[in-house]
């Protein structure tokens, strides 16, 4: 009998590869299309526009905000039955966009200091005197990163932000609204649902990007970055849908079109 000793090397190295790839395995429909559509225009950029590290990774942090957009309509298209949730959701909206709003500005903030995009951190920062008060300096600090990082784009990216909208817009209206996932989420779960999403895959960009801005963004290695950010954003696109679609129905809910049945344990009458 064969022992794990005994198996050809490339056998050991394939089987964990086909098992991470076993969970949340992306299908091929228009959302998911469109989200690899969209991600390879800074593939198309960094091979013939002579895009660098730093313009790549600021597109991505882009995205952030593109994502933020939608999750607010999220929020908004909501079903809530209980009234206490309806003015959850009135006081979650305003607070969502001030917290992620400033969690963009902060990330922001720190890349453009990084990158030493225009000004760098002098060029953003909000001074005293500005309008923004009290928690709304996170709006400002978001407005000033915006208008910098805009100001230094280089041609043709605002097709690429266009591009990633779209993507987005698309898995918006398929999953979301036609598959019905307003119906399958918690209010908690909607305001919370990007941010462990952006963090890994900003963690999976910056490990490349680093390198890439030392080595003085070699088109191989800014290839490698972005298809390591598709496949990270692929599967976490895919694996987060798939749970949405699994879970039960809240009480006194009909299941969702595209949600699978939840099949339930026999009792003691069914038994024969």
């Amino acid at each position: 009998m064969a022992t794990p000793l005994s198996r050809p090397h490339s056998v050991a190295v394939i089987e964990p590869i086909k098992s991470m790839l076993s969970h949340g395995r992306p299908r091929f429909t228009l959302s998911t299309v469109a989200l690899v559509a969209a991600n390879l225009m800074p593939l198309a950029g960094a091979l013939w526009l002579h895009w660098d590290a730093a313009t790549i990774v600021l597109l991505f942090w882009a995205e952030n905000l593109i994502i933020g957009a939608f999750q607010l309509l999220k929020l908004a298209l909501l079903k809530t039955d209980h009234p206490i949730e309806q003015l959850g959701k009135l006081f979650a909206i305003p607070f969502f966009c001030v917290h992620f709003g400033g969690f963009c500005a902060v990330h922001g903030l720190f890349l453009v200091g990084l990158l030493k995009i225009g000004g760098g951190f002098e060029g953003v920062t909000p001074h005293a005197g500005g309008w923004g008060v009290g928690p709304l300096v996170f709006v400002e600090l978001l407005v000033n990163v915006v208008a910098g990082v805009w100001n230094a784009r280089p041609p043709g990216s605002e097709w690429a932000v266009l591009g990633l909208a779209a993507s987005h817009g698309i898995s918006f209206i398929e999953n979301y609204v036609l598959k019905k996932e307003y119906a399958a989420g918690s209010l908690k779960e909607v305001m919370t649902q990007p941010y462990g999403r952006i963090v890994i895959m900003h963690l999976t960009i910056i490990a490349g990007a680093i390198p890439a801005l030392m080595l003085g963004s070699p088109v191989g290695l800014l290839c490698v970055m972005i298809l390591l950010k598709i496949f990270v954003d692929l599967r976490a696109h895919t694996k987060s849908h798939d749970r949405i679609r699994c879970q039960e129905p809240r009480p006194g809910e009909t299941r969702a079109p595209g949600r699978p049945e939840i099949p339930l344990p026999a009792g003691p009458a069914h038994r024969e």
